[in-house]
């Protein structure tokens, strides 16, 4: 899958629900001033890409709201392409997130997403976008528990991506808050067998693996032997793993002052999907993952702090060094 950042149409296609971000200064309860901005996994996946100069297009839907109109002013203004995004007329309002800071680095997070305009999504939103050209559908488990709907979406977008040979990305993502376990288990196994490459947290991975009672090696063995072409493992501060049938390789997370660790495993995909679109290999993939993720984590922000192509190589710089 070698090729540089691309100049014509979009190369990866991501899916879902985009925000408004409310994130305040302090709790909620004490009045706090608050920051807004946009949020959303896709959407930050989206942004990672295109300020790493890959052509990306986020579909979705937004409400004919005032928060609708900022989320798609600023993905315009990040450079990715929403002509496939619609706002929805039925009255249903743009989804929203809080966050709140409680103690050192810890954030709390609610959302207000019930019967958003995102949970109208339609397989003929993302259908449609699946264009010649387009290499990657990036698809997370947060879409397809957003409703009934939603979930036929993703099914029919994995679908017609297979078709078309388009490389799946599923990243597990899952959100206890949309759905149970047990829930996610059945509609994310099938929605797993359709993808190319696999993302997930080491205690995600029972959720798309046949047997649940399989241990981390065993999982990841049988989702390759099933088809799976990369398995890869979050892990935080730990680093990140992938596995190919040609082998295994970890690296280390990037050691730097962690601020904010919300959109850290979105940067991390971003990273990742732009190694592959380059045709990188495994390791140098990682490790764009993994450097992209770190810019994440210094900035508060799902989003704000993530590089441009430029920047990556501002940790090649030592400690303490000013560039002028």
């Amino acid at each position: 899958m070698s090729r540089g950042p691309e100049t014509d149409g979009p190369a990866v296609v991501t899916f879902g629900e985009a925000m408004a971000s409310l994130r305040a200064t302090a709790p909620v309860r004490l009045g706090a001033d608050m920051r807004l901005s946009v949020a959303g996994a896709e959407a930050n996946v989206s942004i990672g890409l295109a300020r790493l100069g890959h052509c990306v297009s986020w579909v979705g839907r937004v409400g004919d709201d005032e928060f609708g109109a900022l989320v798609l002013r600023t993905l315009r203004a990040e450079s990715v392409d929403v002509r496939h995004a619609r706002t929805d007329i039925g009255g249903r309002p743009t989804g929203l997130i809080t966050l709140e800071p409680r103690i050192g680095d810890l954030i709390r997070v609610a959302y207000y997403r019930s019967g958003s305009a995102a949970s109208a999504l339609s397989a003929e939103d993302v259908v449609a976008a699946l264009c010649p050209g387009v290499r990657i559908l990036h698809l997370t488990g947060i879409t397809p528990a957003l409703s009934p709907a939603a979930e036929a979406a993703t099914a029919a977008a994995a679908a017609r991506a297979r078709e078309l040979g388009i490389t799946v990305c599923l990243d597990v993502n899952y959100r206890a808050g949309l759905w149970s376990a047990e829930r996610a288990r059945a509609v994310l196994l099938p929605l797993a067998r359709s993808a190319d490459v696999l993302i997930a947290s080491a205690d995600e991975l029972h959720l798309v693996c046949e047997d649940a009672d399989h241990d981390e090696p065993e999982a990841i063995a049988s989702l390759l032997a099933q088809g799976r072409r990369e398995v890869v493992i979050t892990r935080g501060g730990n680093g990140a793993d992938a596995t190919t049938t040609a082998g295994s390789v970890h690296l280390p997370a990037r050691p730097v002052p962690v601020v904010d660790v919300v959109g850290a495993g979105d940067a991390f995909v971003a990273g990742y999907l732009s190694g592959l679109l380059e045709g990188l290999d495994i390791r140098e993939r990682l490790h764009r993952a993994t450097v992209v993720g770190a810019f994440a984590v210094t900035t508060r922000g799902d989003w704000e702090g993530l590089p441009t192509r430029d920047d990556l190589a501002l940790f090649d710089h030592p400690a303490g060094t000013t560039l002028r």
